[in-house]
Order: structure tokens, then sequence, then C-alpha cells
């Protein structure tokens, strides 16, 4: 490929290009936010002190750099925001094992998100210092102080929904997002339009009214915290609306609107490994550390260690035993 060096380039003409190279590398959206600090910075400062961050002390961590993209590289200018859809179509599970399959959250069925969207957002970043030699980047995934939905929503990637996840008009919210922070002045886009109007199929559908109001989520309340970041017992009363949910859960998902006519993911690295989306519980609590090992290599799920896993997997169960796993919605 020809590298254009950027004295020969507009800046405007660069952020097509940028936004051009994106798509080549597989993403599905991209937009450019102005690297503005946080509009909302009291906010999320007054939800981490009330603690509905619950145990995700990390949070409260670099909280200048979290809330000023200019704090975590100093002299940025732009954020590049990008998205991966992640839909992948399930099958069911066979008939005679279906009353003992726990669900797994569909962004962790392929291969480890993070690793896939860091290796195409480091190539992007090059790529950015190629054409413009003096310009510095910075490539992020979830995993770094940002505010990646708040950034995506600003980049017109798509709006931030009443489940406080991203939703796109053409793609829905099965939306892995990443960004490069640079000190280049990109001209920005606008930002996306909330087109959630009156609809409260996400709030109502939520088992454990984690959703405490529009656009506010109690993370301590939420079945993903639960069963993912929550590292001690699960509290009894979020058993029994855990349902069958072993990792993560899609609920307030499965039954929005956006994602009734959601396309399918092309890309390879994100086909389930498990097709149903789900695993049988009974295996997993018969797994040692080899088996874990084994099965979750290269994903996502190593997020839980194997006694958590095995944790959830005995409420699972005995939510599946006693009848108390009523699917709330179902994919619309």
């Amino acid at each position: 490929m020809t590298i254009t060096p950027v004295e020969s380039l507009s800046l405007s003409a660069l952020a097509a290009e940028v936004k051009r190279r994106a798509r080549e590398l597989g993403f599905d959206l991209v937009g450019i936010a102005p690297a503005d600090p946080s509009p909302r910075r009291d906010y999320v400062r007054q939800w981490i002190d009330e603690g509905r961050a619950g145990s995700m002390e990390y949070l409260a961590r670099r909280f200048e750099e979290r809330t000023d993209p200019a704090v975590y590289l100093p002299g940025a200018q732009s954020v590049v925001c990008v998205a991966l859809n992640y839909h992948v179509p399930l099958e069911p599970p066979p008939a005679e094992d279906r009353a003992y399959h726990g669900r797994v959250a569909r962004y962790a069925l392929g291969d480890d998100y993070h690793e896939v969207i860091k290796t195409r957002l480091h190539a992007l970043a090059d790529w950015m210092r190629e054409v413009a030699p003096d310009a510095q980047t910075r490539a992020c995934v979830d995993t770094a102080p940002v505010l990646e939905r708040e950034l995506a929503a600003r980049a017109g990637v798509g709006w931030v929904g009443k489940h406080t996840g991203v939703l796109n008009a053409e793609v829905g919210s099965w939306l892995l997002l990443g960004e490069v922070m640079t000190t280049l002045a990109l001209p920005p886009d606008e930002p996306a339009t909330d087109h959630c109007g009156t609809c409260t199929r996400c709030i109502d559908a939520c088992p454990t009214g984690a959703i405490t109001a529009p656009y506010e989520l109690d993370a301590r309340r939420c079945v993903s915290y639960l069963t993912i970041e929550h590292r001690g017992e699960i509290p009894p009363e979020f058993d029994e609306p855990i349902g069958d949910w072993l990792y993560g859960c899609d609920a307030c998902q499965d039954v929005c609107p956006h994602n009734r006519a959601a396309p399918a993911a092309t890309d390879p690295a994100l086909a389930p490994r498990f097709p149903t989306g789900s695993l049988d519980v009974r295996k997993v609590l018969d797994w040692n550390d080899e088996n874990y090992r084994s099965m979750l290599r290269g994903s996502a799920m190593k997020r839980v260690k194997l006694q958590q896993l095995q944790r959830n997997a005995r409420v699972v169960s005995d939510n599946l035993r006693r009848g108390a796993c009523e699917r709330r919605g179902g994919d619309v």
C-alpha cells in the first residue's frame, strides 16, 4: 500500500482515509470524536462514590485519565472510535440436554475480543503514524481507562441506550468498541441521536431490576456483574433472577427492537465456539483445571476463574431443576 504523507492531505481527507483504513481492517462502524473532557464527569464520580460500581474498584483508579482523553494521552485532540458487530445466530441445544444448559452472553462466544480488537487497533494506529509521523497515538479497549460508550456516542457510532449500551440504528447494540486516541486534530463527526423514544423493553426485561432508571445502571444488581465481576458468593436474592445465565446476560439486548433485524457477524474470529451459546452445567461442575483451560483457551470467558464459573453453574443448575428459568422476552 502506498503511504501518502499527511502534508499532502487535508485533515478532512485524512479523516476519510482513517475511516477507510478502519473498515479495511474489519471494523463495521467508525467515527471521530473530539478528545474533550467528559461532560458527565460529575455523574460518573457520584455513581462510583455511591457504590453502584460494586467491587469494581478499578473504575475509581486513574479517574482523571478516564474522564479526560488528553490526560490519558497528553496532547490528544481526536479519538477514532470503532465498533465490531458480534451478533451471531445460535442453534438450540439438543432436546435431551436442553434442561441442563446455561447460557453465555454472545460477546464471549468467539475469540477474546480484547485481542481481536487490539490487534486491529494497533494496525490502525501504526498506519496513522506512518501517514503522520509527528502524530502520537494510543489504542484502547475496555481494559483502558476510557469512557468508551460516551466517546462512541460523541463520534456518531451510536447512541447510549436506556440499557446503557451503545445502539446503532442499522446494526443494533451487539457492538464491541475500541478507540485510537491521537494528537491529530481530525474533524469530528456529528454525535449520534437517541432513538430509544418511549420504549422501556430493556428496563422491563432486566431480571434483577439493575436498570434503575432510563440510562442508569446499578452494577451490583446486574447479572453480568454478578456472574463475572463479583468474586464472592452471589447474594441469595439474585439466585432465582439469574435464571439460566451461566456467564453474563443478554436480556436487555434480546428484547431491544433495534436488534430485531441485527445483521449477523461475518468475522470468523467471532464465530461461537459453543454453537448453542450455552454449556451443559453438569459438565461445567465436573471440570478440572485442565478442562477449564482447554475449553476456554483464547476466550473472554477466562475473565472468571473455574471456581467462579462453577459457582454460577450451581446457581443455574438449581434454577433449572426448579424450573425457575423462564426466558424473559427472548430474541425479538
